[in-house]
């Protein structure tokens, strides 16, 4: 199961899909994303559906895709054979900080209910985020099929202002976990340590050389050598996905 961050779809995979030949691939929209979304109820409800969708598998998810990955590897822990974390946060531990970051993400959705999918992908790929992510990797083809109201509600509902920190509840994490990160991207290789870090013994980190945050886009064949070898300690293929 391959989850897509923010404004992406589960087209954004295919890059990797090659790659992944060997394992059945499942590359499903994110509630709130895609040409006809599923409206978003919470990051709770998110991560169930991603499991009725995928079932017992190994869960790759990046960035807003991640943190769903992790809740669903929390709650369910039976359906998440191995988990990949790329991009990822446990959440904004401080009160001020968080409730900061909800009032930043409600004036983006209403900018995207302003201005239209267009011009906001505009602004979202010109953060330094993604200061390295060439337009060719970015795939806006694929995000141009989401919907304005779509990616609105996704940000309200999904993203990490509203998210409750899950710091203290990683030390529990039973799945094998991979945490990832490009090693141009300060801030998420801090976070990516730190995850490391509280999940402990479970837990490996990789760092994607000569990349920024979206790491899996913008070098996919560095990034598959790094995972293949890891996914592989899971057993054949076929269960493996």
């Amino acid at each position: 199961m391959l989850v897509h961050g923010f404004t992406q779809t589960g087209r954004s995979f295919a890059p990797l899909l090659d790659g992944l030949a060997d394992y059945d691939v499942v590359t499903p929209d994110l509630p709130g994303h895609g040409p006809s979304p599923e409206a978003p109820t919470d990051l709770g409800g998110a991560a169930e559906r991603l499991g009725e969708i995928g079932g017992r598998a190994a869960y790759l998810g990046y960035s807003m895709g991640g943190r769903v990955a992790l809740h669903l590897a929390l709650a369910r822990p039976d359906l998440v054979e191995r988990l990949v974390l790329v991009g990822v946060t446990a959440g904004i531990e401080e009160d001020a900080e968080r409730a900061a970051r909800r009032a930043a993400d409600e004036e983006t959705a209403a900018g995207l209910e302003r201005d239209g999918v267009e011009a906001f992908l505009a602004r979202w790929l010109a953060q330094p985020l993604f200061a390295t992510l060439s337009p060719q990797a970015a795939g806006l083809d694929a995000r141009r099929e989401n919907t304005a109201a779509g990616l609105a509600a996704a940000l309200r509902r999904l993203g990490t202002g509203v998210q409750e920190p899950l710091w203290n509840r990683l030390l529990g994490l039973r799945p094998p976990t991979l945490v990832m990160a490009g090693e141009n991207d300060d801030k998420y290789c801090e976070l990516a340590l730190r995850v490391g870090a509280w999940i402990g013994s479970g837990a490996s980190l990789a760092m994607v050389p000569q990349t920024g945050h979206a790491c899996h886009l913008e070098a996919p064949d560095t990034f598959l050598a790094l995972l293949l070898p890891w996914l592989a300690e899971g057993g054949p293929g076929g269960s493996s996905t």
